[in-house]
């Protein structure tokens, strides 16, 4: 088993696993990313998104897709985990400490001061082990988002400044 970062022709496995991420958090309506979408977003132009897999046998069995996020107290960039996935068989083997760990080890070689990401609030199994590795909730936080009709229609309203 090992961490590397996500080459071209992993595109594949992980839209796969993108899938059983969305069925295991009951959002497979929601999935609709592409082999097209994710190899344009890690491997076009300008990737402004990230992937580390881990592979077994020449398998890839776990992903962490990732970007930066910013930090105005600190002035520095931090690492925010979009989705960290092991397929079932394979969990509880040290393969989500060990993508976790690669993705903190890059914090602190680059100099970024924050390292989050959200859990559902429901599933306990990923909310121990984040607990597990010394991750604290931010419980004081309420996450806010606008998409699809409502960010269309926000975003078309009459008013702003120009």
């Amino acid at each position: 088993m090992h961490i590397r970062l996500a080459a071209p022709s992993d595109v594949p496995a992980i839209v796969g696993l993108i899938g059983e991420l969305a069925r295991y958090e009951q959002l497979a309506h929601e999935a609709a990313a592409r082999d097209e979408d994710i190899q344009r977003a890690l491997f076009g132009e300008s990737p402004h998104v990230f992937c580390h897999v881990a592979e077994d046998n020449d398998q890839v069995v776990g992903f962490a897709l990732w970007f930066l996020s910013f930090s105005t107290f600190h002035g520095a960039s931090g690492l925010y985990l979009e989705d960290l996935y092991v397929r079932e068989n394979y969990r509880s083997q040290g393969v989500g400490t060990a993508l976790m760990k690669e993705l903190a080890q890059l914090c602190l070689t680059r100099g970024y001061t924050r390292f989050q990401w959200w859990v559902l609030d429901w599933n306990s199994p990923s909310i121990e082990f984040y607990k597990s590795i010394g991750a604290l909730p931010m419980d004081e936080w309420t996450v806010f988002r606008l998409s699809g009709d409502e960010l269309r229609t926000f975003a078309e309203e009459v008013g702003g400044l120009r």
